[in-house]
């Protein structure tokens, strides 16, 4: 687990951008909000992000992963090893911690992502009509 395949999966779901922040972390958000950070730099924790409350009590119970420094409250965990989940796993959770943080963006910011990625997957199609279907 590297930081560069965290990256390239997080900036393949839609809407993602990314941040440096507090110096050396490199956050992924959705509309401003968080949902993923990678120190750039060594550091304690190779990754946090956002979980269920099912699964943060399931992920802290396990050794080297532990509640995330200053987001414990919010449900975060944070990897403090890279040999702890396989890569689907990591996936996984990234797409949930992704989903999580969509599910509670306002009604209309989920609307507006809605319509963009529906004009974005529309754009440079020609228009059907009846005699094609």
């Amino acid at each position: 687990m590297d930081i560069e395949w965290i990256r390239q999966h997080c900036l393949s779901l839609p809407h993602t951008t990314e941040h440096v922040q507090w110096g050396y972390d490199l956050v992924f958000k959705i509309r401003g909000k968080m949902y993923a950070v990678v120190p750039t730099e060594p550091a304690p924790v190779l990754l946090s992000l956002k979980c269920s409350d099912e699964n943060f009590t399931e992920l802290v119970e396990r050794p080297g992963i532990i509640p995330a420094p200053y987001l414990a409250r919010a449900k975060w965990v944070a990897l403090q090893n890279e040999c702890l989940l396989s890569r689907a796993e990591v996936k996984r959770l990234l797409s949930e911690s992704y989903g999580l943080v969509l599910a509670k963006l306002p009604r209309s910011a989920r609307e507006s992502l809605g319509k963009a990625q529906g004009r974005a997957a529309t754009k440079g199609k020609r228009p059907s009509s009846r005699r094609e279907q």
